[in-house]
């Protein structure tokens, strides 16, 4: 991969910041596809066999198409890296990604804005994939204290496609995020989407999932936790809307309050067709009294068995 030589000091310090998180640093070895945006500039970039990554730098950031041909099968991840080393400003960085028939790919999309304070990144990201074709993408952040952030996803997941999107924001201030994640569904076509967030003293969290289910038999499943304590504010909002024969969708959203936090769910269900089903999960509450007592049994303490139930439903 090379590396202008005045950004040199810009790639390494967000290399420093993986190694602090513990993240995977293979996308700096130049040996995978990868991208590597920090504020609005392009600091790295590298093209395998099968995949095409084209950047060009905008107003406040970056926009980038990135390509997958047909019948390609990737050994590794491509990278979409994105930071900003500065404490205060607005980014903005918009993906194309388009993947042909019958490939099989995943993407790690890393957000690092570890330093923070007064701080605007807006994500657009548009994925177009082809008939037979397998995408999982994984979306993970680290923040800092003052981060208001602004993501907006639309996939199209072809025929006999399936499409697995997973946000995760846990570890670190959520302070004011705004999601919103929208599919459309082929024939055959398989959507999966997965939110988790932390919410903790003011922050702010709005997540909207939506599912077009427009092809006979395709499903969809949409999942979000949200964990929210001191005076944290949550609203989710899960949409799935039946339109072709036999398609099913299954809605699941799971909210757990501590402290003054104020959360709500919206789970929302429309049919317009008689052959497709559509179903929901929803609860909003405390943590679970049983696993506590029976955590606390054990020797730990209330904060000890509620962290370890909330790491449990986090997945961390």
């Amino acid at each position: 991969m090379t590396i202008k030589i005045d950004l040199t000091r810009e790639y390494e310090a967000l290399v420093e910041a993986y190694q602090r998180e513990g993240l995977d640093t293979s996308l700096f070895e130049g040996r995978i596809a990868t991208i590597i945006i920090s504020g609005d500039k392009i600091i790295g970039l590298n093209n395998v066999p099968g995949v095409e990554i084209k950047g060009k730098e905008i107003k406040n950031g970056v926009k980038a198409e990135v390509k997958i041909a047909d019948n390609v099968e990737l050994p590794f991840p491509v990278h979409l890296c994105t930071g900003y080393l500065e404490s205060e400003g607005y980014q903005r960085v918009v993906f194309d990604i388009n993947v042909g028939k019958n490939s099989k790919v995943k993407f790690i999309s890393h957000c690092i804005f570890p330093y923070a304070k007064n701080f605007t990144h807006e994500a657009v990201t548009r994925i177009k994939i082809g008939e037979g074709s397998s995408v999982l993408y994984d979306d993970e952040h680290v923040h800092g204290e003052g981060v208001r952030m602004i993501g907006k996803t639309e996939v199209d997941v072809g025929r006999g496609a399936r499409y697995t999107g997973r946000f995760s924001l846990t570890k670190h201030r959520a302070k004011k995020l705004k999601l919103e994640m929208i599919a459309r569904l082929d024939e055959r076509a398989v959507l999966e989407l997965e939110s988790k967030v932390k919410a903790v003293k003011d922050d702010s969290v709005e997540i909207k999932e939506v599912a077009y289910l427009e092809g006979a038999h395709s499903r969809a499943n949409l999942r979000s936790t949200v964990i929210a304590f001191d005076r944290a504010r949550a609203s989710v909002i899960n949409e799935a809307y039946g339109l072709g024969d036999y398609a099913k969708g299954h809605v699941e959203c799971h909210e757990i309050v501590k402290g003054d936090a104020d959360v709500q769910t919206v789970p929302l269900l429309r049919v317009k067709n008689d052959k497709a089903e559509l179903t929901h999960e929803a609860s909003i509450g405390r943590i679970n009294e049983a696993q506590l007592i029976q955590l606390m049994a054990k020797g730990l303490t209330e904060d000890e068995a509620a962290e370890l139930i909330i790491k449990g439903l986090l997945g961390e």
